[in-house]
């Protein structure tokens, strides 16, 4: 039998707390990129990341190598602790 070959394209979308615009304009472009520099960490092919200041959007490809509960929880978590960090730093600004 031949070898079947599955792609796995993933369209994430998520929001702020309370959708509140915390994604501030001169912190967007940094963010996408650290967003993208995780699912390249997880095998994940990132090919277009955007959003707005209260919600995100990846578009990337599901590695066989991961669950997609696993890529959810890793991205909402870094990118949760990376804006809690810039928010400091604006208060202390």
């Amino acid at each position: 039998m031949g070898q079947s070959l599955v792609k796995n394209y993933i369209h994430i979308v998520f929001s702020t707390k309370h959708r509140q615009p915390i994604i501030l304009p001169q912190y967007e472009h940094e963010l996408h990129s650290y967003l993208g520099g995780i699912c390249k960490n997880l095998d994940c092919q990132p090919i277009k990341i955007g959003g707005y200041t209260d919600h995100i959007h990846i578009l990337c490809m599901l590695s066989k190598k991961i669950a997609l509960m696993k890529l959810l929880e890793e991205v909402k978590s870094h990118s949760s602790k990376w804006m809690k960090t810039k928010d400091e730093l604006l208060k202390n600004f």
